[in-house]
């Protein structure tokens, strides 16, 4: 299981979950007097990450704006052998 929040540097780390669940985690992370928070997410996984960074902006959190998006390629150890795999950080802070 994947953990949601990285509690050492305000990071929500996008998975399998409903993107309510980390909506949820980014707004707490928010309302834990964090001026800044990153949703990082890899692969098929990266249009949620989008999806929880406007859901936050629009609906719960007014204010917020999008200081730094960061894209990348990584690089992912299978059984197949190495496979790349691209992600996505999007930096979201209170004004």
């Amino acid at each position: 299981m994947q953990e949601i929040i990285q509690k050492d540097n305000n990071t929500v780390f996008i998975g399998q979950k409903e993107p309510m669940t980390y909506v949820m985690a980014v707004v707490t992370q928010f309302n834990s007097s964090n001026n800044s928070v990153v949703i990082k997410a890899r692969g098929k996984a990266i249009s949620k990450a989008v999806d929880v960074a406007e859901i936050v902006r629009h609906r719960f959190i007014n204010g917020l704006t999008v200081t730094n998006i960061k894209i990348d390629t990584e690089e992912v150890q299978r059984e197949e052998g190495t496979m790349k795999i691209s992600a996505i950080e999007i930096t979201l802070t209170k004004e």
